[in-house]
């Protein structure tokens, strides 16, 4: 196969791809910061605020069987620019809306508006890009979500200092537009390529990937650890640093800036050094493992002990998350590259229903035990360690259902 210039891809095709990516990483993550704001302005519970942020992971995990599906027979740079103009409409409806309902339909959007933009980013590199340059590339994709979860963090809190959440929504808005359509305008299309399979063979390739024992294996871990992550970090990891630690607003923004700066250092760890591992002979599995044993280390430090060495176990936390996107190739690999996409798209679901129904069920569990007479401490840390408690389960099973094959 010859390939083009490779600054000219770089310029057309990676950094258009890598900006949805930031903006998507953006989304995610920002009700950290906006929440409290939310939840003061419109007087909201930790039940609402927590159905509300986690509208954006229900839809996001829903597109992604259809995605998988839509991304082989139409290619990525439609389906990314399509989608991300809806991405920008949910923007515009968040930033005008005055009720819960209306908050959560734009949540909703974002969240299904964004659902392409790293799966998009991963073939539309394999359509383009040689073989050997994937796993750099991998890295440097994921490096562009570290970038856009920095700028949910300290930057996000500043800017909250000379406009409103409804401003910044609105200019969030207009910078999805601007990277819909350079999408749509600037990057190359894929010309000769034949349409995907048939709908009823590619839903045999689903059917295939769910009666898998390997992708069980690592399925419950990723609801359970990354989608317990990502529903943490967005949304109740700033409400346990202010309820456990008695943190301000300044103070939870610097450290999640840590954090966010740490999965940054992870996703460039993988980008850069996870070819060489495996060319060492340490196996990506083994990294895998170790990194899923350190997390729940941490998280269970983190929630029995909350102010012993938060600002170091916060960090370790996300260096652990970023890792844990080795599942990704871990659960492809088992299976052949006409469904690599689809076993993808299929962990992305659990990961995305993790992050939907633990972001949600946090809030229900905190204000459940709040409403029968605990603390507000004490019902955050059960929630936590109810939360612990999957991934602890998730592990076990990982290494047994690891020895059995």
């Amino acid at each position: 196969m010859n390939y083009p210039d490779a600054r000219s891809l770089w310029i057309k095709l990676f950094l258009p791809f890598a900006g949805g990516y930031f903006l998507s990483y953006l989304y995610r993550t920002a009700n950290a910061i906006i929440g409290p704001v939310l939840a003061s302005e419109l007087n909201l519970g930790d039940n609402a605020l927590g159905l509300l942020t986690s509208t954006y992971f229900l839809a996001f995990g829903a597109a992604q069987l259809p995605l998988g599906m839509l991304l082989d027979r139409f290619g990525p740079r439609r389906v990314e620019a399509s989608l991300l103009l809806i991405a920008a409409a949910g923007a515009a409806v968040f930033a005008l809306s005055d009720s819960l309902g209306g908050l959560a339909l734009g949540r909703a959007l974002i969240g299904l508006g964004v659902s392409a933009c790293l799966m998009a980013s991963f073939k539309a590199f394999a359509q383009w890009f040689p073989p050997e340059r994937l796993a750099s590339l991998t890295g440097w994709i994921m490096a562009s979500g570290g970038l856009g979860a920095l700028a949910a963090s300290k930057p996000l809190e500043l800017a909250l200092g000379f406009a409103s959440w409804r401003e910044i929504s609105l200019g969030l808005a207009a910078a999805t537009f601007l990277v819909a359509a350079a999408i749509w305008f600037v990057s190359p299309e894929k010309e000769g390529e034949e349409h995907g399979a048939g709908f009823a063979e590619q839903l045999a390739g689903v059917r295939t990937i769910f009666s898998s024992a390997h992708f069980w294996r690592y399925g419950p871990m990723g609801f359970w650890f990354t989608g317990g992550f990502m529903a943490v970090q967005g949304l109740w990891a700033s409400r346990w640093m202010t309820v456990m630690e008695g943190m301000s607003g300044a103070d939870i923004a610097a450290r999640l800036t840590w954090i966010s700066g740490a999965m940054l250092a992870g996703f460039l760890f993988m980008g850069f050094f996870a070819t060489r591992l495996v060319h060492r002979g340490i196996k990506l599995e083994q990294v895998y493992l170790g990194a899923m044993v350190v997390a729940i280390s941490i998280f269970g430090l983190i929630g029995s002990l909350p102010n012993f060495a938060g600002n170091l176990l916060w960090p370790v936390l996300g260096i652990c998350f970023s890792l844990s996107n080795i599942s990704y190739s871990l659960v492809a690999q088992a299976f052949p590259i006409k469904l690599s996409g689809r076993a993808n798209t299929s962990l992305n679901l659990l990961v995305f229903a993790g992050a939907f129904g633990l972001q949600w069920g946090i809030g229900v569990l905190v204000d459940a035990l709040q409403a029968n007479g605990w603390a507000g401490d004490a019902a955050f840390r059960a929630a936590f360690i109810t939360l612990l408690g999957g991934q602890l389960l998730a592990l076990i099973w990982m290494f047994l259902s690891g020895r059995q094959r």
